[in-house]
């Protein structure tokens, strides 16, 4: 398990590299459930995603042999942008192995790193054996984008940076994937405060974690095409996420394909701000059931902001 104070750790370790992003009060979800809403916008850490955190605290803490011999990692994209720019930054040599289908903004902004690219896999689950086959035949270190408590501790750094701001949270919003993000923001925020109610979203299209927590384990189920691909995947049998989730989080909701799509339209015309598909999750139920959250402050983790114009145009004109 990881202890808070890592966590703590790690933002002073990563400050020197990271954005402290902005915690904005949002007028119109506030007026809507007739609460305190504010939006914790990643969208604007470097890269767009709050990836960097977790990558700078994990490649901070390699050892000297393993800074020799270089990295490996998996990425659906965000992930990727991370390890590129840190392992830039930090002079470490880096291979990242990403889906065939990665959206075509996220595979322009790897490549202006000096990264080994590598395009394999019609999914996450396929692209990350792939890296693990690489990690034995080239003896790098493998960085996962989420079962490491590197990682978690790195991202959970969100959390004190929300509470300089404001003083009191009633509840937490929090898009999951492989749950690095949720699992750091939820063992920082019930350290803080284990009153605060840490609620996870998944799509409907990809709800691993909501399964596999309800199974009592991980487990794999049938997957469909989702917008939010930054979330889309499977979860690594005995990922240490799995456990902090299932102790950790009190709920998880899982929304439909439309609802994201209503939510990234609403951030950008309510609010004028730009979210990928996951990134916007974090407001959904707001706007599902408003009443639910009169006189309470709700924070929602705008976790990202790499999303094709292609894909925001046809949103934005449709909804």
């Amino acid at each position: 398990m990881i202890d808070p104070k890592e966590i703590l750790q790690a933002k002073e370790r990563i400050a020197p590299y990271i954005k402290k992003t902005p915690l904005v009060h949002s007028d119109y979800l506030s007026t809507l459930c007739k609460g305190e809403v504010y939006l914790k916008l990643e969208n604007q850490q470097i890269t767009n995603s709050f990836k960097i955190r977790g990558a700078f605290n994990r490649l901070l803490t390699l050892t000297d042999d393993e800074i020799k011999k270089g990295i490996i990692t998996a990425s659906s994209g965000n992930h990727a942008q991370a390890i590129g720019v840190s392992s830039e930054k930090l002079n470490i040599s880096a291979k990242i192995i990403v889906p065939i289908n990665t959206p075509k903004i996220k595979l322009e902004k790897i490549r202006k790193f000096k990264v080994e690219l590598v395009l394999f896999g019609d999914d996450y689950d396929e692209t990350e054996l792939k890296a693990l086959e690489l990690v034995k035949k080239e003896k790098r270190t493998y960085v996962s984008a989420y079962n490491d408590k590197w990682i978690i501790a790195g991202q959970g750094t969100i959390v004190p940076e929300i509470y300089e701001e404001i003083p009191q949270v009633d509840s937490v919003f929090v898009p999951i994937g492989g749950g690095g993000l949720i699992a750091g923001i939820a063992i920082a925020m019930k350290d803080k405060d284990p009153k605060v109610k840490v609620i996870g979203i998944q799509t409907e299209a990809c709800p691993t974690m909501f399964e596999s927590i309800k199974a009592g384990k991980i487990i794999d189920i049938e997957m469909f095409d989702s917008i939010a691909d930054g979330v889309w995947g499977g979860i690594e049998k005995g990922s240490i996420t799995f456990d902090i989730v299932r102790d950790f989080v009190d709920e998880i909701l899982v929304v439909t394909e439309e609802s994201i799509k209503k939510a990234v339209s609403i951030l950008w015309k309510k609010e004028e701000i730009l979210a990928e598909a996951s990134g916007a999750f974090s407001i959904i139920p707001i706007l599902n059931n408003p009443e639910n959250f009169k006189d309470k402050a709700v924070v929602c983790i705008i976790s990202g902001g790499n999303i094709d114009k292609e894909l925001f145009d046809e949103i934005i004109t449709h909804y």
